[in-house]
Order: structure tokens, then C-alpha cells, then sequence
């Protein structure tokens, strides 16, 4: 017997879960067995007050990445692209500052993120010649790590390098091949790129919570940069996320039937994978524009997104036929996208989401191997040990924490799973549990600290 939501009392659940996280609305959509069902609650704008629906529009933050995944792997498919070619094979004048990365870095290690090109492309403007820019000023940029050494994730600077290769190869805009190579195609009518211009009515307004006191207040930025458009600036409603994730579950055909990606370049994006440092949080492994999540011994392909005021999750189960996406407008929460996604879990009778692993009490660090100060470009870590405890310090941006209304120092205590794996709690009641990875030892202390997929060299200590 086909197991059914109980639509009436989830959306019951979450209006009750709204008044413990603050959030303002969530679209929600479940694709099982071919069959969409999405709904909405609360409301797209805390000013007007105006419901939410289902084709409310919502920022999908970095879930952008599996899109313009999708449609780079079309050039894969039309044998213009290899994933193991260099870029330079398509951008002869790509160049980073170290002359082997320039050299070898592949489009396969800007798709999973082991390129370790760090972040440092200045300010390229917001015009279409956007991501060739972008290119132009990562002359002088270095590496965090070396090339394939190990993940750390890439905000950007690595998918709009893919998108420049597919501007050469197609002769068109990101935004224009991301419109024809896949939201035509897929019968997509309120999927974006680039800050919408015609649908402003179906947009949901972005908002941040600093506090439960204070109450959800409307995002002070309302779009990221354009840099970040393949990587983090998509838009899309929960019915039509699903329409992209029906081209994972039916092996490369969208929902009408139309073959977009052979279902053999479908296999290679969920079973190309490399290890994650810190396997608890998202997923133990990366794939090629997708998490690999183990729920119980069944493979759940992931992917996050957030943007200042906007939060989505999408997960998709193949041995259920089954895919959900939930997009809020509010801060991101994992605790509540825990919650809703169980909820529908439990009705089709599937896999839940497993819980973080426990601290182990037993285990006894020798602290030396881990005090140091950890970070990149705005962010900062140190980990210090505190009369037999270690702790971790977070130091904020200074913009940030004005944003959000935070310190720029927020101190947490790290419990261990293992000798290189922390259990990291909160300490205020809008945060949620992290775990972090401390590990690559040499020369007796690690060189990397890996959170939130993010990974931090040790630059003191």
C-alpha cells in the first residue's frame, strides 16, 4: 500500500516550529514516485504581512551549485568538456599563483572542491563579463591547500571558473546557458539567475533573526553579488527545485520525459566522490555538484544553500524514488530542517536523518597537537586548551557581527568523537550543534581545521 502525507498535520508542525525558531515562512515539496506535492506557511514579507504560496519565489543560496553542475556536465555529455583535462585546456590564460595548480587543476577538482584555490578575487563588478573578470583578478591568488590534498569549499570562486569555461564553449552568458540548456527545457517558468525583473510579485523577502526577542527583521542586503551567481544566486520555488532533482531519481530525464543528461553522466555526478574531513555534519562524502550522505546504510544525495535572509535544504533518497526540498526566508537552522524533514520521512515510511554522534568521554587529547590559530580571509578560529578542556574561539568579521548582532569572539567548547572529530554545542538558543574536524598532523600538530565543509589552514601556533 502507497504510504500519503499527512499534509494538514505537518504544515500544523511547522507553524508550531515557527514560534521556537522564528522563522517568517518555508516552502516545502515532496517528489515521490513522480508526483509533486509542495505547500507553503507563514509569510513571504514580515512588512505586508502577505501569505506565502506555492509559487512564492525563494534565494537558494549554494544549491545553485547542482544546477550549474547539471549543465555543465551537458558539455561532458556532448564530449566538449573531459573532467580530467586541465582548464587551462579551455581558458589558455587561467592563472593562480602557483604555476603547478595553473597548470593541472581540473574542472573534476572544481566540481568536488579539492582545488584549494583560495578565495581572492577582489571586487569584478557586476556586468556580464562578470566571471571573466573574476578570472583575471585570481592571478596573484594562493592556495589554501595543495591541489587534491584535501575538501574545502568553495563559495564562488570555483563554479564561476565553470561557468567561464562554459561561456567560452557556448558563446553565451552563464545566465543565458543555464535558460536554455536547463530551466527551458525542464519547463521551468520561475527559476532565476540574476535579480529578477518580471516576477517581483512571486518573491519571498529575505530575513534575518538575531534574536527570538527581537523577532525575524527584513535581510539589510537583499541580493549576493553577481560573483556568486553560479555558485549561491539562483532562485526557484519548491516545485521547481524538484523538477531538477527528478533528473537525478530518472537517470538524466526531466519530469515530461525530455532526456537532458545521458543517465550514464547522471551516475558519474553521484558516484564520483571524495572525502569529507568532518563526515557528521553533511555527509561523508562530495560528489560532482552533490553531498553523499549515508542514512543508515542508504546513499542520500544532498545539497545546502543560504543567502543573508534565505535558507534551503534539498535531499534526495533513490532507493525510495523520493526527493524534498524545504526554503525558508529566515536564518538557517539544521535542528529545524531536522525536524521537517523527519516528519515526512516517517509518513512515506523512509529512512530518517541519523543523529550527530556522541562525544566519546574516554578519549584523552593531547592538547599541544591542536592549540594554534586556524583561518583564511575574514575568518578566524583558535583553539586553546582551558584548565583540561579544549575550546574553540570564533572570530567574527566585523561587518558580520554587526549584521547579526553578534561579538566578534564567541567561544565554544569542543567534546571528542574521535582524535581528530568534535562534538562543538552551542551556547546561545539560536544556534544549533556543529561538529568540527581537526586533523592532518605533522611535525606533531594538525595543519587544518574543517567545519561547516569550510577548510581552515593553520596560519599561528
Amino acid at each position: 500500500m502507497t504510504r500519503r502525507l499527512d499534509i494538514e498535520r505537518i504544515q500544523g508542525r511547522i507553524s508550531k516550529l515557527f514560534d521556537q525558531y522564528g522563522i517568517p515562512s518555508a516552502a516545502v515539496g515532496v517528489l515521490h514516485d513522480g508526483k509533486i506535492t509542495d505547500f507553503t506557511v507563514g509569510i513571504k514579507d514580515l512588512t505586508t504581512r502577505e501569505p506565502a504560496k506555492p509559487d512564492t519565489i525563494y534565494q537558494c543560496g549554494s544549491m545553485t551549485k547542482t544546477w550549474t553542475a547539471l549543465a555543465f556536465m551537458q558539455l561532458v555529455d556532448e564530449g566538449k568538456v573531459d573532467l580530467d583535462e586541465p582548464v587551462q585546456a579551455y581558458l589558455p590564460g587561467f592563472k593562480v599563483a602557483d604555476p603547478e595548480v595553473s597548470a593541472t587543476v581540473t574542472p573534476r577538482q572544481l566540481l568536488n572542491h579539492t582545488n584549494g584555490i583560495e578565495e581572492e578575487f577582489d571586487d569584478p563588478g557586476e556586468g556580464d563579463d562578470v566571471y571573466e573578470r573574476m578570472i583575471d583578478n585570481i592571478t596573484d591568488a594562493r592556495q589554501v591547500h595543495p591541489l587534491g590534498h584535501t575538501h574545502g569549499y568553495s563559495a564562488a570562486l570555483g563554479y564561476a571558473i565553470l561557468a567561464r569555461i562554459m561561456e567560452v564553449i557556448d558563446g553565451k552568458r552563464w545566465d543565458d546557458i543555464m535558460q536554455d540548456r536547463l530551466f527551458d527545457p525542464m519547463g521551468l517558468t520561475s527559476t532565476y539567475t540574476w535579480r529578477p525583473s518580471g516576477t517581483q510579485e512571486q518573491l519571498a523577502t529575505g530575513h534575518i533573526i538575531r534574536s527570538l526577542e527581537e523577532g525575524p527583521l527584513v535581510s539589510p542586503i537583499r541580493y549576493l553579488p553577481r560573483s556568486y551567481g553560479p555558485g549561491g544566486n539562483l532562485g526557484s520555488t519548491a516545485r521547481e527545485v524538484l523538477m531538477m532533482a527528478h533528473v537525478f531519481l530518472a537517470g538524466g530525464k526531466t519530469l515530461q520525459g525530455t532526456q537532458i543528461l545521458s543517465a550514464k553522466t547522471i551516475r558519474e555526478m553521484m558516484e564520483s566522490r571524495v572525502p569529507l574531513p568532518d563526515p557528521y555534519m553533511f555527509g561523508p562524502e562530495w560528489a560532482l555538484g552533490l553531498i553523499a550522505c549515508d542514512w543508515y546504510g542508504h546513499t542520500v544525495y544532498a545539497h545546502d544553500g543560504s543567502t543573508i535572509g534565505f535558507n534551503s535544504r534539498l535531499r534526495i533518497l533513490p532507493d525510495y524514488n523520493l526527493a524534498i526540498v524545504m526554503l525558508s526566508n529566515g536564518a538557517p537552522r539544521d535542528s529545524f530542517y531536522r525536524n521537517v524533514f523527519n516528519e515526512i520521512l516517517v509518513d512515506l515510511g523512509a529512512v530518517t536523518i541519523p543523529d550527530l554522534p556522541k562525544p566519546n568521554t574516554t578519549i584523552k587529547l593531547d592538547f599541544p597537537r591542536y592549540e594554534g590559530i586556524y583561518g583564511r580571509p575574514g575568518v578566524r578560529y583558535e583553539i586553546e586548551a582551558i584548565r583540561g578542556k579544549l575550546y574553540l574561539t570564533f572570530v567574527r568579521d566585523p561587518f558580520q557581527a554587526q549584521v547579526l548582532n553578534k561579538p566578534e569572539r564567541t567561544q565554544y567548547e569542543l567534546l571528542p568523537i574521535s582524535d581528530t572529530h568534535f562534538i562543538m554545542p552551542p551556547n546561545e538558543p539560536l544556534e544549533d550543534t556543529q561538529t568540527v574536524a581537526i586533523y592532518d598532523f605533522k611535525n606533531g600538530g594538525a595543519r587544518y581545521l574543517h567545519t561547516n565543509c569550510r577548510v581552515n589552514p593553520r596560519i599561528q601556533g
